[in-house]
């Protein structure tokens, strides 16, 4: 199992927008992003660097993706 990277909300945003999450809006130092799987999911990224890896893996694991998918998406 690979461990959640520590990295900024700029990588970790432009890998989900690979997987297929749109920007919505930013307010303040937070990011919503916005895909649809059957229903809409949204999903809030802190614009913060580094982003924890304990709230990355929280972030991956609404937007159903594993961490060895995400670090390839990288």
């Amino acid at each position: 199992m690979s461990k959640v990277p520590s990295l900024s909300y700029e990588r970790a945003v432009r890998a989900l927008q690979r997987d297929g999450w749109t920007f919505v809006r930013q307010r303040g130092s937070h990011l919503r992003l916005q895909k649809r799987l059957g229903e809409e999911l949204l999903k809030t990224v802190p614009a913060h660097w580094p982003v924890k890896r304990s709230t990355l893996a929280h972030i991956l694991k609404a937007a159903r993706l594993e961490v060895k998918a995400f670090l390839q998406l990288l």
